[in-house]
């Protein structure tokens, strides 16, 4: 879905995510901001629905390296899972705060043009985009591997002649299924398909369950206390899990009750974090050292509970890949205002967007390390750092010293040491695997 802000004009930031909405809110124009904006609009989504679309943006592909980030950083690192958790519970409430200083306030690139002007507004913005185009091309490199390891007697596939390996080959054949989707201009039911994000976290973790105990794999691992140098990646990938920030101004405003919304993310905080800590620690305990950087490739394949986990986990990422491209799409076509709405232009700037997340997959087909990358540089600074530095300004705390400023302070540089370190550490794995 798409919520369009306008900040003294029209804007092309849209940012698209499914929202579960009570029969009088049919439609989500509804919500979108018109040129006589009613600053005053109440939504009329309640708060169970809310707590169930902010479940469904928390909870995502991320539950599937928790694992990893696990063995990455020892078991020392749930303590990183905690801390990161309550990090971005906290910028959370920063968030709402800054909507209830300013009815004006719609969404986040609104939140940004509020605190800074023209300048945070692009900057929220292209940190969005950018991170919805670096998860849009995990969705192919996770749609590779899991492939890839269902069917691993296809070593490779050949095409006008020229010999793909089996990895690459299937995630070209699985860019040209997603393709079609971003030509579609009504992605309701791709909306109501992607909304099912939340049943499938839970099928996966009731099957990486089920196999530990009843398939024979058992929880016999011990793993280590503390891995030190692997604290870097164990705290990206745990981060990139809380990345659903931008999503919160629309959840907000689509409430009828706006002032449970604290309550709403305390429950969906809670609820995710339990999940990816389960995950986390059933994964490390069946695998330990050896689990990959996602739990499905570690599943074996000829157990009818791990084929079930496996194909959720491919059908979800299709469903929502256009979801994520769309508001990239939109900014590009704003650009050309006199093409943007031609049917062919569109379908040309949606398979444009495709062949490049589809070329950098092929390019960077390391999906740990990537959405570490992204955890680290885009999710620190979108849903910890920004939230801050926005609140600061907007509610001009900057100018007093006391608690909640130390607070937010200390929040601010544990932020900045997660971006450095973080996306060192994820640009020095990516370089190592080049190597190898």
């Amino acid at each position: 879905m798409g919520i369009e802000h306008k900040n003294g004009g029209s804007s092309s930031l849209d940012f698209n995510v499914p929202l579960l909405l009570d029969q009088n809110q049919s439609k989500l124009k509804d919500l979108e901001a018109s040129d006589n904006d009613d600053v005053n609009f109440i939504g009329t989504t309640s708060f169970s629905k809310t707590c169930f679309n902010g479940l469904n943006a928390l909870t995502g592909i991320g539950i599937l390296s928790t694992p990893y980030a696990l063995a990455s950083g020892g078991w020392i690192s749930l303590i990183l899972l905690f801390t990161i958790a309550t990090a971005t519970f906290y910028s959370g409430l920063l968030i709402q705060r800054c909507m209830d200083w300013d009815p004006n306030i719609k969404t986040y690139p609104d939140i940004g043009y509020q605190a800074f002007g023209r300048k945070g507004k692009v900057i929220v913005s292209v940190l969005m985009h950018m991170e919805l185009y670096l998860v849009a091309t995990g969705f192919l490199i996770l749609e590779g591997d899991n492939l890839q390891n269902l069917l691993p007697n296809v070593e490779c596939f050949e095409f006008g002649g020229l010999t793909i390996g089996g990895k690459q080959g299937f995630i070209i054949i699985v860019a040209l299924i997603i393709l079609p989707t971003v030509w579609l201009d009504n992605l309701s039911l791709l909306s109501y398909i992607s909304a099912t994000g939340v049943l499938a976290s839970l099928f996966i973790i009731g099957s990486v369950l089920w196999i530990g105990v009843f398939d024979g794999i058992g929880f016999q691992q011990r793993g280590e206390f503390i891995n030190w140098d692997g604290i870097p990646t164990a705290v990206s990938l745990f981060a990139f899990c809380y990345c659903a920030h931008p999503v919160f101004p629309t959840l907000y405003s689509s409430m009828h009750k706006r002032h449970q919304f604290s309550n709403v993310l305390i429950v969906c905080f809670v609820l995710g974090t339990l999940c990816y800590a389960s995950m986390a620690i059933l994964g490390y305990l069946m695998f330990g050292s050896e689990v990959q950087s996602q739990i499905t490739l570690n599943l074996p394949t000829n157990k009818l509970s791990s084929r079930i986990a496996i194909y959720t986990t491919l059908v979800n990422p299709i469903s929502k890949y256009a979801l994520m491209v769309t508001p990239i799409i939109n900014a590009i076509k704003a650009w050309f205002p006199y093409h943007s709405n031609k049917r062919l232009f569109s379908h040309m700037v949606g398979t444009s967007v495709v062949i490049s997340t589809l070329l950098v997959a092929l390019a960077v087909p390391f999906f740990g390390s990537l959405m570490s990358l992204v955890g680290a540089f885009l999710s620190i600074n979108a849903s910890v750092i920004l939230p801050c530095l926005c609140y600061l300004k907007i509610s001009g705390s900057y100018q007093k010293f006391n608690g909640e400023m130390v607070g937010i302070g200390l929040v601010i540089v544990m932020g900045i040491f997660v971006v450095i370190f973080g996306t060192y550490a994820s640009l020095v794995d990516i370089i190592h695997m080049f190597k190898f």
